[in-house]
């Protein structure tokens, strides 16, 4: 059993940081690929980014790039989400995300968290 657990979320104000950790329980931690989504109030969960060590993939959503920065800790189980330069619409619900490979599509993931949420202030 997979099972997720995400942390960090807060209130910030735009402009600032955050840094969100998904620790999974995962036997074979590097055969995962882990990815972060996001949903906010009246919209479709999608894609922020993506961690693949077996394909060494890092995938990252075009409104993102250059600001987010997504990492591993292999030894502690955990995938990092670094958020800098964080605007109002980066407001969510941030989820992890568990498979094999990473997909861009949400119904594509076997194992999730349950999410923390990221508001940020303009």
């Amino acid at each position: 059993e997979v099972q997720l657990v995400e942390s960090g979320g807060g209130l910030v104000q735009a402009g600032g940081s955050l840094r969100l950790s998904c620790a999974a329980s995962i036997y074979t931690f590097d055969d995962y690929a882990i990815a972060w989504f996001r949903q906010a109030p009246g919209k479709e969960r999608e894609i922020v980014s993506c961690l693949s060590s077996s394909t060494s993939t890092i995938f990252y959503t075009a409104s993102v790039k250059g600001r987010f920065t997504i990492s591993s800790d292999n030894a502690k189980n955990t995938v990092y989400l670094q958020m800098n330069s964080l605007k109002p619409e980066d407001t969510a619900v941030y989820y992890c995300a568990a498979d094999s490979k990473c997909w861009g599509t949400p119904a594509q993931y076997d194992y999730w968290g349950q999410g923390t949420q990221v508001t940020v202030s303009s």
